[in-house]
């Protein structure tokens, strides 16, 4: 039986780690987005959100959709209800999940290395967090699938007032594992979600999928996290270290 809740960083004691200077600075957490960015959800929201318009006599195309991929999904819920769907927020954003959380019983479509990278961090007693704007059940489902206790704690949608890009979300994963967000990393894949980490505080990084992301903007960007590691995080940590001093 799956336990009724994630273990606390406190229930875990920390891997010791073999490491050179050179990759020696670790962060505090690691923070992950979910849609997108540890699983390709994003196809599932689009068919779901046009399935909804379309029943109530609208259109909605996938262009539609990719303007609010890292959106707060009561915020979707609005913009729907403007597209002529005639259900409160709280039912559209339940009607979505149940059809998203349907497809994804028919496959689970993991990023490239995020498992492997996730793997790693916790083989090293290195605290996660799942930061995300799907609602907590959604959550608790995609991580179910995950073949290892994969977080500390989550963060969803229903469990902040301001949704991203606004840093509560982050801010509260931090708080949660009891760090500061500024020594931590988050991984996103979305230009709101990579506003909220940023303006949290944390070193973010990152990698685009169905949204371009564009330089410069206080994250880095890598194109995938496959072949990613420790030694890759500790690298990015001490660079920006040095661009600080």
């Amino acid at each position: 039986m799956r336990p009724s809740r994630l273990p606390s960083v406190k229930d875990r004691t920390p891997v010791p780690l073999n490491l050179s200077p050179v990759t020696e600075l670790l962060p505090a957490a690691v923070l992950w987005d979910m849609d997108g960015t540890l699983v390709d959800t994003e196809p599932y929201w689009l068919a779901a959100e046009a399935e909804l318009v379309a029943s109530f006599g609208g259109t909605w195309t996938a262009e539609d959709g990719l303007t609010l991929v890292g959106s707060g999904l009561w915020r979707v819920a609005g913009i729907l209800q403007h597209r002529g769907v005639d259900l409160s927020e709280d039912e559209i954003v339940n009607r979505l999940t149940d059809r998203v959380m349907e497809q994804i019983e028919t496959g689970v479509s993991w990023r490239p290395g995020a498992l492997e990278l996730l793997a790693e961090l916790r083989e090293a007693g290195i605290p996660t967090a799942l930061v995300t704007m799907s609602i907590r059940r959604m959550a608790e489902h995609v991580s179910s699938f995950i073949p290892f206790t994969a977080f500390d704690h989550i963060v969803a949608g229903d469990s902040v007032t301001h949704s991203k890009p606004h840093p509560e979300p982050y801010l509260l994963g931090a708080e949660l594992l009891g760090v500061d967000a500024v020594h931590c990393v988050a991984i996103e894949d979305s230009t709101t979600g990579l506003a909220s980490a940023v303006a949290a505080g944390a070193v973010a990084i990152g990698v685009p999928l169905h949204s371009p992301l564009e330089h410069g903007r206080g994250y880095t960007i890598w194109p995938t996290l496959g072949g990613r590691g420790i030694s890759d995080i500790s690298e990015l940590l001490q660079s920006n270290r040095t661009d600080a001093a």
